[in-house]
């Protein structure tokens, strides 16, 4: 049960997860509605076959919809590092924002306030690693924006959300690979071709280089890219020695 104070809504959009059930992914999404209560209602609807585990208002107020043993229906069709059934091993958090159709704005204090709470209340839980916390566009960037450029992922990386390296100048006449930055793309997580390289760009700036989201192959964004993908590669590497430790102590008798 979360620590926090919850306000309880039941929504019936919800299902088992697969036995052994594994939760390590946080996906982070705008509710991109007028309202609270519109979206509440959307997220609670039969009809509408979407939900998620936690709402947070905009006054920080947060809902508990579905519980975190459930399968809630947040991610859609998705994919990160390979894996599609993102549903099956993740929480999702809608966070209350009209988003880019509505009026897109700034996420308040109060509101980001329980996000970092709630975020490092649920990364404990479950021992989510940093590399495994993403945002709706990570995982879907041909179909959605959301958090958005607007969203304050370095802020959650300085409470230990996420990861979000310093940003260093471009130095002067690099070189611009684009099979490279494709690569650097695939090893943060993007699940990317030839053909999807630009929304997955998109995705990446509207996370990493926020001021500039044109989806441009450009010098600052390769150094960016170069910049996250060394940054997701020890939290990526840990996690794997995690689960391993794990496997081999599961599969071992006692000592006598």
């Amino acid at each position: 049960m979360i620590q926090l104070q919850a306000i309880e809504r039941f929504s019936p959009n919800h299902g088992p997860r697969p036995e052994p059930a594994r939760i390590d992914m946080l996906v982070i999404h705008y509710t991109g509605m007028t309202t609270a209560e519109a979206a509440l209602e959307r997220l609670c609807d039969p009809d509408a076959r979407v939900s998620a585990h936690y709402v947070i208002e905009e006054n920080g107020a947060i809902w508990r919809l579905v519980p975190e043993n459930r399968r809630a229906f947040h991610a859609g069709v998705s994919c990160w590092e390979g894996e599609r059934d993102l549903n099956a091993v993740s929480l999702g958090i809608e966070i209350v924002n009209p988003g880019h159709e509505w009026g897109y704005r700034s996420f308040p204090e109060a509101q980001m306030s329980s996000v970092e709470r709630l975020c490092r209340e649920l990364i404990g839980r479950y021992s989510i690693p940093p590399h495994r916390v993403v945002g709706h566009s990570d995982i879907a960037p041909e179909r959605k924006s959301d958090p958005g450029e607007l969203f304050d992922w370095a802020r959650l990386a300085r409470a230990g959300i996420g990861i979000w390296p310093p940003a260093n100048p471009a130095p002067r006449g690099l070189a611009i690979n684009p099979a490279e930055s494709l690569d650097d793309l695939s090893s943060i997580g993007y699940c990317v071709t030839a053909e999807s390289q630009t929304p997955a760009l998109v995705a990446f700036q509207r996370r990493f280089r926020q001021s500039c989201c044109d989806g441009r192959l450009d010098v600052e964004t390769v150094i960016r890219l170069s910049e996250v993908r060394d940054a997701f590669a020890p939290s990526r590497t840990a996690a794997g020695r995690a689960a391993h430790t794990s496997s081999f102590k599961a599969s071992c008798s006692p000592c006598k």
